[in-house]
């Protein structure tokens, strides 16, 4: 039987795409920024994704696991002409190098069109085989 941390509500597979992501604030009144940023998944499963990639402000860490700040991604599928977009919320994060401020992002979907699912099970299937 899996420990709670191997428990997955969706198969993941290990799978390195370009994203590009934004920072939104939650509350309107406390923007983050504009800048769009760019990464890759190390992961993705229909729930989430495991983004690397820069966090410019090492001051969002505790917003961001809050979910007062949640993370925009576009994901470039192979073979797929539009991008998967979500807002996601971070589940956990994880400073890989303190220098240059890149992170591991476990990140969950927390918005996102059926049609973007649907392309996501579908990567997720392909991926397996």
């Amino acid at each position: 039987m899996a420990s709670g941390s191997e428990r997955r509500k969706f198969v993941r597979v290990n799978v390195d795409l370009p994203v590009q992501y934004k920072f939104v604030s939650l509350d309107p009144r406390k923007p983050v920024e504009a800048e769009v940023h760019t990464g890759f998944t190390r992961n993705i499963s229909q729930g989430g994704l495991l983004l690397i990639g820069r966090i410019p402000n090492l001051e969002w860490i505790s917003p961001l696991l809050m979910s007062r700040i949640v993370v925009g991604v576009t994901i470039e599928i192979p073979g797929d002409l539009e991008p998967v977009k979500s807002l996601c919320r971070a589940a956990w994060l994880e400073t890989v190098e303190e220098k240059s401020q890149r992170a591991a992002f476990g990140l969950i979907f927390s918005e996102i069109a059926r049609a973007d699912q649907e392309k996501v099970m579908q990567l997720v299937l392909r991926s397996q085989d």
